[in-house]
């Protein structure tokens, strides 16, 4: 409940006081790339509830459906703003509405795609346990995921052997001590890193 009333809290403050710059990238999109100007995909949630994750577009249209549904640094599919957007996850910023409607949280595993959570053995899907987040311990790990994805050889294959399992496991243990400071660190953290990068 605590947890609950954080998110709710904040994030109704976050879309008042961030509302200049949403409606600055929506117009920017739109006269770079035209519609949609978001983008929303089905993930997998809380008890492996679906749900739509919203995300300002960073990609052709269709692109979804042109290749794998991981992205690696220098992905031809992103576009030009998309780039500076997912370099300073600007583009994540939507997903406040999420975190108000009670779909997610600021801080809970990244809520991955269907795909992906049919590979979970029981041990793994305990992390549906977990109301899923904007950001989270295992997102600071893998700040570079898709620098490091773009350096394999077969990268959806080392992101379903290597880096979801690794993922997972980070995020079980952050559940062990799971509490609201906990939460504002990494929230903190989260910020200053996607600033440096």
């Amino acid at each position: 409940m605590t947890k609950r009333l954080f998110d709710l809290f904040f994030s109704f403050l976050a879309i008042i006081l961030l509302s200049p710059i949403f409606i600055f990238l929506v117009i920017l999109i739109y006269f770079t790339e035209g519609f949609p100007v978001f983008y929303l995909q089905e993930r997998i949630g809380f008890k492996g509830k679906n749900f739509k994750i919203i995300k300002f577009r960073t990609m052709h249209r269709n692109a979804d459906k042109e290749g794998p549904l991981i992205t690696v640094d220098k992905d031809q599919r992103i576009t030009k703003i998309g780039g500076f957007l997912r370099r300073y996850k600007l583009d994540e910023l939507p997903q406040i509405f999420n975190v108000f409607k009670g779909e997610m949280s600021f801080v809970g595993p990244r809520p991955e795609v269907e795909k992906y959570v049919k590979m979970y053995n029981m041990q793994q899907r305990r992390v549906l346990d977990l109301l899923p987040g904007i950001t989270d311990p295992a997102s600071l790990y893998y700040i570079s995921e898709e620098e490091v994805l773009a350096n394999v050889k077969n990268p959806e294959q080392h992101y379903i052997n290597v880096i979801m399992n690794d993922k997972i496991n980070i995020n079980l243990k952050y559940a062990e001590k799971a509490n609201i400071f906990f939460d504002f660190i990494i929230i903190l953290k989260t910020i200053i890193m996607a600033i440096k990068k």
